[in-house]
């Protein structure tokens, strides 16, 4: 299976083409990192569009697991890093401020499309058709734009409709690393998803179709989980952003509640926490009226 080789896709060179004329007009504007961030997903998208990953993903389901995960997981991170939303500036204002965007765009809606489409891609005629048919250089557009919701909406970083706790995003991790789990589980030890089409390809090279699935759920289960590596250590990280927040907030609050506490007011109060006067056995009624 030769590396060096690639395919030509007219929407995914156009889509690279206007990704680099926009990295080179706002990298003067915007921080390195969020360029680098910008680059990367360009150059993950050209990978997994352009290269011999798009030649080989219609013929081996390893390679196809790997190109459905570049384009569901690492396009979209890197896309949401580099903050799009705040790069065009307030003119997406009316749309995040509606109703149906702030429903959409919601951590449930966003987590439940992330979680459901993997398993629609691979247990429905989807799958044949999405590398064969009209519907090929769709779902290569569909696949980031459910990733880019999911990770705009989870990481916050970018203006959202609505904010919503980092501890949330950590919850709903949780139950997404189970659920991406036990789709690898029914890939690794289930049918062979799309048997005849596989078959009819007579390919002389690569495992066997049961081998070909094999490494494929593994690609999608354990490659998947490592991907997600990254990600939880961002929410950890705004968690604890978040909290920092809110403990300052807190702080202003006290501090402010106690300048404004009037001079002779808080004179008049008893010194409550005041240490007693005179030795110890003062203090006490019983031995005080005692000896007297």
């Amino acid at each position: 299976m030769p590396l060096l080789t690639g395919t030509f896709d007219p929407v995914a060179v156009v889509l690279v083409l206007l990704g680099i004329g926009a990295l080179v007009r706002l990298r003067r504007r915007v921080s390195r990192a969020r360029s680098w961030c910008l680059g990367g997903a360009i150059a993950v998208w050209a990978l997994a569009t352009l290269s011999a990953v798009a030649v080989y993903a219609p013929m081996l389901f390893w390679v196809r697991a790997l190109q459905v995960l570049l384009l569901l997981y690492v396009v979209p991170l890197l896309l949401a890093l580099s903050r799009p939303v705040s790069m065009v500036g307030t003119v997406l204002d009316p749309v995040l401020n509606s109703t149906a965007t702030r429903v959409l765009l919601s951590p449930p809606v966003t987590s439940v499309l992330m979680l459901v489409t993997p398993w629609l891609l691979y247990l429905t005629p989807w799958y044949v058709t999405s590398m064969t048919g009209p519907l090929a250089s769709v779902t290569r557009l569909v696949l980031p734009a459910i990733g880019f919701g999911y990770f705009y909406a989870r990481l916050q970083v970018d203006p959202v409709p609505r904010r919503y706790p980092p501890l949330l995003s950590i919850g709903i991790s949780v139950a997404e690393g189970l659920g991406d789990g036990i789709l690898g589980l029914v890939l690794w030890l289930g049918p062979v998803i799309a048997y005849d089409y596989y078959a009819g390809l007579h390919r002389d090279f690569g495992p066997s179709i049961r081998q070909d699935q094999s490494y494929g759920a593994g690609i999608l289960w354990i490659l998947g989980d490592v991907l997600g590596v990254p990600f939880i250590l961002l929410l950890m990280r705004a968690l604890g952003s978040d909290e920092r927040r809110k403990a300052a907030e807190v702080d202003a609050e006290l501090d402010a509640a106690a300048s404004a506490t009037p001079p002779a007011a808080a004179a008049d109060e008893p010194e409550a926490d005041a240490p007693p006067s005179g030795l110890w056995w003062q203090s006490d009624p019983q031995l005080r009226d005692r000896y007297r």
